[in-house]
């Protein structure tokens, strides 16, 4: 990504102009007098990979085309581990309550500068959608196909941790 999109323009102390400059290997916006830099480190975002009665529970977003389904993300909140932020993140999206939380990984998702902290979360309740998500699908862990980025090979590593090889599909170009 250029450092000219990311969406900084100005110092949010002072509002003057942000230029760029080399800080250490890498060039960085900052404030000519020294007020703000922008590091544009990576956003730790959460991801469940939700085990509800024996199947996997994937979800399509209310943005994605159809039959294309993922984990359940969303983003940790300040004051929050988190395993706390998958739990809350499960909650709101899909009314389930997390039984129970283990780490499966952490992976990047450089297209948008995120890292990704994926969990196994045993999970019980009814099933009952946010905004949004649109649908939903219960797949045999057997059935399930991972893709090649971020949520996906952490998928692929918890079916290798079961003893299952995991097949990969290609997510859709426009999504």
């Amino acid at each position: 990504m250029d450092i000219a999109d990311n969406g900084y323009r100005y110092c949010p102390k002072c509002a003057a102009p942000l230029a760029a400059a080399v800080l250490g290997e890498r060039e960085r916006l900052t404030c000519p007098a020294g007020h703000w830099t922008h590091w544009d480190n990576p956003l730790p975002v959460l991801a469940a990979l939700v085990e509800f009665e024996g199947r996997i529970l994937l979800a399509r977003n209310a943005a994605w085309p159809e039959k294309t389904f993922s984990l359940i993300t969303g983003f940790m909140e300040r004051d929050e581990t988190p395993e706390q932020g998958v739990a809350r993140e499960l909650k709101e999206e899909t009314n389930l309550d997390a039984q129970a939380i283990a780490l499966i990984g952490v992976y990047e998702f450089m297209r948008k500068n995120e890292l990704i902290i994926a969990y196994h979360v045993q999970a019980s309740g009814a099933i009952r959608l946010s905004e949004e998500l649109l649908e939903y699908r219960l797949v045999a862990p057997e059935k399930l196909r991972a893709w090649r980025s971020g949520t996906g090979y952490a998928m692929a590593d918890w079916l290798r941790g079961r003893g299952l090889s995991p097949e990969f599909v290609d997510w859709p170009a426009n999504s």
